[in-house]
């Protein structure tokens, strides 16, 4: 690709429209470019802090001021199947309602919902290609050899279907961009970076391809602050999270996920003494709430004393004001991490145990112990945690019966007894089937999927499948939440695993625990 010369460069980093999560993303690559180039004019456009009605006049102005050659836009989400509400309306009650509701007239309601659903999710996904298109062809009146490239989480998961939309030519990144922008710059070849050029197809097996890693240092915030006006309109308000990372990729497999594809298997720690600087720049400008955005915080049991040396490191700085929270394997603790956590402000974690049920632990490819992650969460409590818990919980994901709701339904009782009820949330979720996952293969196997088919779709048949939520149990669980969005909205969660136990009662405590040798097929017969 022919390119300008490093030092004719001008970067705008534009984050599209999203939900407002603080956008370390294009922050971390600005951070990288200036460390390469520190000549490099660069700006950052947060689109996310911006009404949706200006979005496109804020866009083409900056555009016109800043000229730049080089526009990168990160999309941070596009599937939107979800418990909660968000683009105007809950999908998952939408849904549900359309597809196992017996009233007709909640059947109706749920599809005039799930038409407005549809509206929001084709508005946003032309809205964005249109950003992408209109800023390109208004950056080339000034700089007619601009160039555009496209990445983000969205992009890394559906960039087969985003390539045949974008203009010929759009650089479409998956996974880590540090590497390919700064080859961009400096004019190099692209051939060996985890990317394609629209119009052209890409490489089979790009996704699976690993990331070469690089070297994480703090980023630097006053030059962050110089280059982002929007930086105060996050830090003002004091209750957000500010986003960490302290290490990238996931050795795990879960038969749903796309991390392990996307940053990689190989876990790169950064340097503890790089986080605390970056986390210093960041408690001098007001911020007490941190959010470590690591795919999970302790990922395996070897990177525990990685975790307790940050940890210590925080409490050398003598930080007692801060909270920070994050998604954790609860299977990777000992009694002194979990001091550690509690000591040094943890005031909620995550963790996406999916079921209670070993068995399904098991099929599903998630690698843990559900006995040891009680152990680990009894040595949270008595190290003195009173937080909030949000437990992840994907039913029906694969062999999912009566008996395996019951485990599960076991298991999170033990949960609250150890936490408290009231402590502990379960976040129902039904999972959105992604492409480039073992779910995805499980699923042409099994012939709940063909080949071919459209991951982006929103037409209420494809919706069906990619919701996965299949018979024999897909009606049972159809059932169960719409009776509890009857009831309870508010307390959704906590209204389902009532119901579950109502309908279905409560299995022994050790008979979650234990997985059988042997069992039905299990997805770990479904490779790529």
């Amino acid at each position: 690709m022919a390119v300008s010369a490093a030092s004719d460069q001008r970067v705008l980093l534009v984050r599209l429209p999203c939900n407002p999560i603080f956008p370390i993303g294009p922050i971390y690559l600005a951070d990288h470019l200036h460390k390469q180039f520190p000549q490099l004019p660069q700006q950052i456009l947060d689109l996310a802090a911006v009404p949706l009605l200006d979005v496109e006049q804020v866009l083409l102005r900056a555009v016109e001021a800043f000229r730049p050659t080089l526009l990168v836009f990160s999309w941070r989400d596009i599937q939107i199947y979800a418990p909660v509400d968000g683009r105007g309306g809950n999908p998952l009650q939408n849904s549900f309602e359309v597809f196992y509701a017996r009233n007709p007239l909640r059947r109706l309601r749920g599809a005039l919902g799930g038409l407005g659903l549809m509206a929001s999710f084709y508005g946003e996904l032309w809205r964005n290609l249109r950003l992408v298109r209109r800023g390109l062809r208004r950056a080339r009146r000034f700089e007619p050899q601009a160039t555009a490239v496209l990445g983000g989480g969205a992009v890394s998961v559906f960039y087969e279907q985003l390539g045949r939309k974008l203009p010929k030519g759009t650089v479409v990144s998956v996974g880590e961009g540090e590497p390919l922008l700064e080859k961009l710059i400096r004019g190099e070849s692209l051939a060996g970076e985890r990317c394609f050029l629209a119009g052209e197809a890409p490489r089979v097996g790009l996704i699976h391809e690993q990331p070469a890693g690089m070297d994480k240092t703090a980023c630097n915030y006053a030059y962050i602050a110089e280059i982002w006006p929007q930086l105060d309109w996050y830090l003002d308000g004091g209750d957000f999270y500010v986003g960490v990372q302290t290490k990238r990729g996931c050795p795990h497999n879960c038969c749903y996920c796309v991390y392990t594809v996307v940053e990689g298997k190989a876990v790169r720690v950064n340097p503890v003494e790089e986080v605390i600087a970056e986390m210093g720049q960041l408690y001098a400008k007001g911020v007490r709430g941190f959010w470590f955005t690591d795919a999970q915080f302790i990922p395996a049991r070897r990177y525990i004393d990685d975790a307790k040396q940050l940890l210590r490191a925080i409490q050398a700085q003598g930080w007692s004001d801060i909270r920070w929270a994050a998604y954790i394997r609860a299977d990777n603790l000992d009694a002194e991490l979990a001091e550690l956590m509690v000591a040094t402000g943890m005031d909620y974690f995550e963790i996406g145990i999916t079921s209670g049920s070993q068995e399904l632990v098991r099929k599903m490819r998630m690698g843990y112990n559900l006995r040891t992650v009680l152990e680990n969460c009894r040595l949270l409590a008595r190290a003195g945690f009173r937080e909030h818990v949000s437990v992840n919980y994907s039913f029906n994901v694969i062999d999912e019966r009566p008996e395996t709701i019951r485990q599960t339904v076991a298991y999170h009782r033990e949960l609250e007894r150890i936490f408290g009820a009231d402590k502990v949330e379960p976040a129902i979720f039904f999972i959105g089937l992604q492409p480039h996952t073992h779910l995805e293969q499980y699923g042409f196997d099994q012939g709940l999927i063909k080949p071919g088919y459209n991951p982006m779709s929103m037409l209420p048949w494809t919706a069906r499948q990619l919701l996965w939520n299949p018979e024999p149990m897909g009606s049972t669980f159809g059932r169960i939440c719409l009776e509890a969005f009857e009831r309870n909205p508010g307390d959704f969660g906590r209204t389902v695993m009532d119901l579950l136990e109502r309908d279905y009662g409560l299995a022994p405590l050790e008979e979650a625990l234990h997985a059988p040798v042997e069992g039905r097929k299990a997805l770990a017969t479904a490779t790529r």
